[in-house]
């Protein structure tokens, strides 16, 4: 019999290979151990019988088995359960990884891959001067992905050349922060906020960062377009479930690279996944502004989000205006007449900032809520009724719509009253055909009931319209956004305004770019090229005097305006369903969508929600809401934990406030979406 002093001196073999970088292949080294042995002496023990002089300080235990790195080095073999048939490899914690950037742009960097993804985001965002990083994250895309092209090339017999942007002395291989400059409130602007060129003084940040200024500005510029042959080749029209698929890849922010599979030298792309973008500043967001344009360029090109045509030619016009800014030779001179004096600024910014925004109003009284009355046109669609709008007296006040059948009556019972809160707003417009309507999307116990408002004018529409968004979030007309979101209608709406006494054609020859390179292949085919130039620069003549900064704003603006922005597809099955369903997860709701035509049928806000979590076993999501109001259902077009993530990550987003000097509360976001599994 062996005495338990015994077990415990008990030696036996261990088996670790050496992932050594500069030998191809992986040597195995035995080692022999005890149970009560922690991880840090493994490792003294296997660089000891190595015997070759390097830093190794970035190397770790990974268990191949078990998946799952042991980083916990005071940690004993017993405590982990590593016994003898455990494989562990001894490799490094940063890799070169491939990141195709939003600007199709691809870079090389070292990440760590024993970080969870969270924080190995965080370290990318750093490397590449990108403020917020809480609001991207990596997407591994389906196998195809990255073939077509290729295919593409193979036809034309050339040779596949990818440009890649080679970042290898990334900072994220120690792990150590960039200069505290890059995220304090006092720092020196980083870029001009006119044209995104890196400023002067930013050198200094650069020294910290593998972005030489040449680097940056491949980052901060847009690229040239792409031919309209390569925009047919990359474009698919995609049903509601095809866009589903596309959000099953998104990697899981609370564990490791290596977790979850991915090799040494992958490509992933790093898109914005989060459509809340904070705190957006020309002057340190040079390269944020220009990745966040081109995602949303992209978006409009492919088709990834369906707009209006009149909508398509004002994105075309602001890409046109674009590429013209990014290209001309004379960019550099606008820095010397942007100049401003920094603290001048700063004392004006305060100054409307301490006035909440209103610079030229006088103080109105703070309980007074302003309200809205007018003649409006309703229409309520029936089955066999044809579109007839009749106009009523409407009374906005609060979140509130009610409407009358005159002014007089307007004291006693309204016709209807309609609560906006929860609502889908979404605009039907075209300036052109002087149509301003309102389609509002009102939920009910067993569904959403459709309303068509009609204004007379865009002021008149740009009010309402204004109104009912925010009444939509369950914010009245005294909110301080409701001016700027009147202006941010208004400035949208004098785009569309197509000039027709312009004398346009005379510019056309002077369309140095293709016109099919800025609109979707599908758009493109509808009209001849010379008489798309023709509608674009008509377009453009409304766009013509932004700055290039200003332009990729107004842009990323107007993607914001669209009905469908921010939403993110996923196909669902919910309890007590017999058919599938279409699950769009935004900033601030959940929308149930038939994944047949479409047509949304429920809403639910993130603000009326109690609590969320996930059945492990049965991989089920579970909310509650207010009013005993309940939905279950599991994920079919990707797993539950991504979905689960994007809802937690929405309200961890939402707590974001500007006096938070932005450190992030990265337990706070694991506690959110990490459903404790």
């Amino acid at each position: 019999m062996l005495s338990s002093s015994d077990f415990a001196s008990a030696s036996w073999e261990l088996v670790v290979r050496v992932d050594h970088p500069n030998e191809e292949e992986q040597k195995d080294i035995t080692l022999r151990v005890s149970g009560d042995l922690h991880v840090g002496g493994v490792m003294l023990k296997l660089v000891e019988q190595i015997n070759i002089s390097q830093d190794w300080s970035d190397f770790a235990l990974w268990w191949e088995q078990k998946r799952c790195w042991l980083l916990k080095t005071h940690w004993t073999l017993d405590k982990y359960g590593v016994q003898a048939d455990a494989k562990l490899l001894f490799t490094p914690q940063h890799k070169m990884l491939r990141l195709r950037l939003p600007n199709v742009k691809t870079v090389r960097l070292r990440v760590s891959f024993s970080a969870v993804v969270f924080k190995a985001v965080s370290d990318i965002c750093r490397a590449l001067n990108i403020r917020r990083s809480e609001e991207l994250s990596l997407l591994k895309p389906s196998s195809d992905y990255f073939k077509k092209k290729k295919k593409k090339d193979k036809n034309n017999k050339e040779p596949i050349i990818e440009d890649i942007l080679n970042l290898e002395c990334s900072p994220t291989i120690s792990g150590s922060p960039v200069s505290p400059g890059l995220y304090s409130k006092t720092m020196t602007p980083t870029y001009d906020p006119v044209n995104g060129t890196p400023a002067s003084s930013t050198m200094t940040w650069f020294s910290d960062s593998p972005l030489t200024e040449q680097n940056c500005s491949i980052l901060a510029f847009s690229q040239p377009p792409q031919s309209p042959e390569a925009l047919a080749d990359m474009y698919q029209p995609r049903s509601l479930v095809d866009k589903a698929k596309l959000n099953a890849g998104w990697l899981d922010s609370s564990r490791s690279l290596m977790e979850q599979g991915i090799q040494e030298d992958e490509q992933l792309l790093l898109r914005f996944k989060y459509y809340t973008f904070f705190d957006l500043n020309p002057k340190y967001d040079a390269v944020r502004i220009n990745q966040l344009y081109e995602q949303a360029r992209w978006a409009i090109l492919l088709e990834e989000i369906d707009c209006t045509e009149e909508e398509m030619l004002i994105f075309a016009a602001l890409q046109y205006h674009i590429s013209k800014l990014s290209l001309s030779a004379e960019i550099q001179d606008f820095t010397n007449e942007s100049e401003v004096d920094e603290v001048e600024a700063a004392l004006s910014n305060l100054e409307v900032t301490l006035e909440g925004g209103k610079v030229d109003s006088a103080l109105e009284d703070i309980t007074d809520i302003p309200k809205l009355a007018d003649n409006l046109k309703l229409f309520r669609p029936k089955k066999l009724v044809l579109k007839a709008f009749k106009q009523y007296w409407f009374v906005f006040k609060d979140t509130s719509i009610a409407y009358f059948k005159n002014k007089e009556l307007e004291q006693g019972e309204p016709v209807e009253k309609l609560n906006l809160r929860g609502c889908e707003v979404v605009p039907d417009v075209n300036v052109a055909g002087r149509k301003f309507g309102i389609k509002l999307l009102i939920p009910v116990a067993d569904g959403m009931n459709e309303v068509y408002l009609r204004c007379d004018h865009e002021n008149q529409y740009a009010q309402w319209m204004a109104a009912c968004i925010l009444a939509s979030k369950g914010k009245t007309m005294a909110d301080s956004s409701y001016q700027p979101e009147v202006l941010n209608i208004l400035s949208f709406l004098r785009m569309k305004n197509r000039n027709l006494a312009s004398p346009v054609a005379s510019n056309l020859e002077n369309m140095d770019v293709n016109p099919e390179c800025f609109v979707s292949p599908r758009c493109a085919k509808k009209h001849k090229s010379k008489q798309l130039a023709a509608r674009i620069l008509e377009a453009h003549q409304n766009v013509a005097q932004m700055p290039l900064v200003e332009a990729k704003l107004r842009f990323i603006q107007a993607w914001q305006s669209l009905p469908e922005f921010g939403l993110t597809y996923y196909l669902v099955r919910f309890k007590g369903s017999k058919k599938d369903d279409i699950l769009g997860v935004s900033y601030n709701r959940l929308i149930k969508i038939d994944a047949a035509t479409g047509i949304p049928i429920t809403t639910w806000r993130f603000t009326n929600m109690k609590q969320w979590n996930v059945n492990w076993e049965i991989r089920q999501v579970a909310i509650e809401f207010d009013q005993n109001v309940s939905i279950a259902f599991t994920c079919l077009s990707a797993d539950c934990k991504i979905v689960h993530e994007y809802i937690g990550g929405y309200i961890f987003l939402s707590t974001r406030s500007k006096d938070q000097n932005e450190t992030l509360d990265e337990d706070l976001f694991h506690k959110l979406t990490g459903g404790q599994e």
